[in-house]
């Protein structure tokens, strides 16, 4: 298959459902490989991506570099407009500006913090998991511990009251879709639609928080915005809010959906977890490279000698980083198409590198490895159900659905 091909392919359901034949089809073609008829190149090899999150001569998507049709989709207010002020897509200066002032929140003994309150959250939720499965009765995985614990622990950490996270899912799922590969615009206006609800909401939750401080995140950031010193305007206090939100509980409920799955498939695996033969931290980062919860990401070259493993991107040349594919890369991984906790270093690229790693990865890890450790312990003869239901995604890779009986 030509790089193209294998693009156009990746933009169908059957590609989005089980995309490892097509970057195993595009490894073939080398580690990196420019498309013939647009300016993008398709980058695969595991030391290759690693290289172009770290190298400052790449950066992120540009609005006036922006296809125009893809311009013509951007909605004041929408959901491009918002992500573009955040951090996700912000380059240097602006970047490193944002991100300082965020990550007072996320210090190693911030997240250190948490884990008493991850601990109380699972156990909760795992007794109302019980509730619901008392007798053999089928329970949701997703709906009812894998979106609900991450939910629960981002919106702790940015002040959202408790009665209010119920409706985050559906908002969250419909936002993302602009976060996509596609060839559609589609899902633009209900992404729209749901960035507008959550302004919204944090604008009322920011002037809340305005009146009434409160040791929290969002009281932290609105502090920041009103000392006017021009640290945090209004558009970007909106913006990496809707984004904390997003991406506190979008990737690790894909990790904790991803890797029960993987655990069902390898039971095997699963019962040496379980016995403490392989650890439950091995375990979550073997998910994270076996089925990574975001599957790619992009970037651009900012300079006219931008290159990656002796091979030049023109300067404003977009170069697709398939996440999927390097974790599968038989150059970096000794057999990389089984699923092994115990492979030694493993060193999965799920959470970025370079200036935009993810400011989150500690505590998603953390919030993986209490929730596998207490759900193998209470319900040791957990069950799947009936088959699950992927989501028609390939950025952010997971479950819909995925029913389990909790046995004895």
């Amino acid at each position: 298959m030509e790089a193209e091909q294998i693009v156009g392919a990746l933009m169908t359901p059957e590609g989005r459902g089980d995309p490892y034949p097509l970057y195993a089809a595009a490894r073939e073609l080398g580690p990196v490989r420019r498309l013939t008829d647009f300016p993008m190149h398709l980058c695969t090899g595991y030391a290759e991506v690693n290289a172009v999150l770290r190298d400052n001569a790449f950066g992120k998507m540009e609005f006036d570099r922006l296809p125009e049709e893809w311009r013509a989709q951007i909605t004041k207010d929408g959901a491009m407009e918002s992500f573009s002020r955040s951090m996700l897509e912000q380059n240097p200066p602006d970047h490193r500006r944002v991100r300082s002032l965020i990550s007072s929140a996320f210090t190693q003994r911030r997240v250190a913090g948490l884990e008493p309150a991850i601990e109380r959250m699972t156990d909760g939720l795992l007794d109302e998991l019980a509730a619901l499965g008392a007798g053999g009765a089928p329970v949701d995985f997703m709906e009812n511990f894998a979106f609900r614990l991450p939910v629960n622990v981002i919106c702790e950490l940015l002040g959202v009251p408790e009665a209010d996270r119920y409706r985050f899912r559906p908002l969250a799922h419909d936002l993302t879709y602009v976060l996509e590969l596609t060839d559609s615009f589609d899902g633009f206006g209900p992404a729209d639609a749901a960035a507008v609800e959550l302004r919204a909401y944090f604008t009322d939750l920011a002037a809340r928080r305005r009146a009434d401080p409160q040791d929290d995140l969002v009281s932290a950031m609105v502090q920041v915005n009103d000392a006017h010193d021009g640290r945090l305007d209004d558009a970007e206090l909106l913006g990496n809010l809707l984004l904390l939100l997003v991406a506190g509980f979008e990737t690790t409920t894909n990790l904790l959906g991803n890797g029960l799955c993987l655990g069902f498939e390898h039971p095997e695996v699963l019962d040496r977890v379980r016995k403490g033969e392989i650890s439950v931290a091995a375990f979550v980062e073997e998910v994270l490279r076996y089925e990574s919860p975001v599957q790619l990401t992009s970037r651009i070259a900012l300079t006219e000698d931008a290159s990656v493993g002796g091979h030049h991107v023109a300067r404003g040349e977009q170069i697709m980083l398939l996440l999927g594919a390097a974790h599968r890369d038989p150059a970096r991984f000794e057999d990389p198409d089984v699923f092994d906790p115990t492979r030694p270093d493993n060193v999965p690229l799920s959470f970025g590198a370079g200036i935009h790693y993810c400011l989150g990865q500690g505590l998603a890890r953390m919030e993986g490895k209490i929730a596998f450790e207490k759900l193998l312990d209470r319900f040791p003869a957990m069950e799947q159900a009936a088959p699950p239901e992927r989501r028609d995604r390939l950025v952010l890779r997971g479950y819909e659905t995925l029913p389990i009986r909790l046995g004895a």
